[in-house]
């Protein structure tokens, strides 16, 4: 496994992630308007847009997490059993710490 391929895919995701959130927040902190039924629709836009910040800093912080393993020479190990995550599995969640049998509970 390539970590320094993998450090680039998850920085590259944490600068989109992080360009995503500003755009949210400022989506979220626009002026509302005066119109009962524009506030409604802009009131459940607000809460879809909430939802995808909460998901979005949650990704975050496993981009984060898995930048602190690669720093300490841990990725790719899973955090739970401590056997090899499968590249396969990397490659679709970088980001992951369980390899697919802790990650399926078993």
């Amino acid at each position: 496994m390539d970590t320094k391929l993998q450090e680039k895919i998850l920085r590259n995701r944490w600068h989109e992630l992080t360009a995503r959130l500003r755009k949210i927040d400022t989506d979220l902190s626009r002026t509302k308007t005066a119109d009962d039924d524009d506030r409604a629709i802009e009131n459940e836009n607000d809460e879809v847009l909430e939802g995808l910040g909460q998901a979005g800093e949650d990704e975050l912080r496993a981009i984060d997490a898995a930048l602190e393993r690669i720093a300490k020479g841990t990725y790719g190990t899973c955090a739970r059993c401590g056997a090899k995550i499968s590249e396969a599995r990397l490659a679709v969640l970088p980001q992951t710490p369980l390899c697919e049998d802790c990650a399926a509970g078993k």
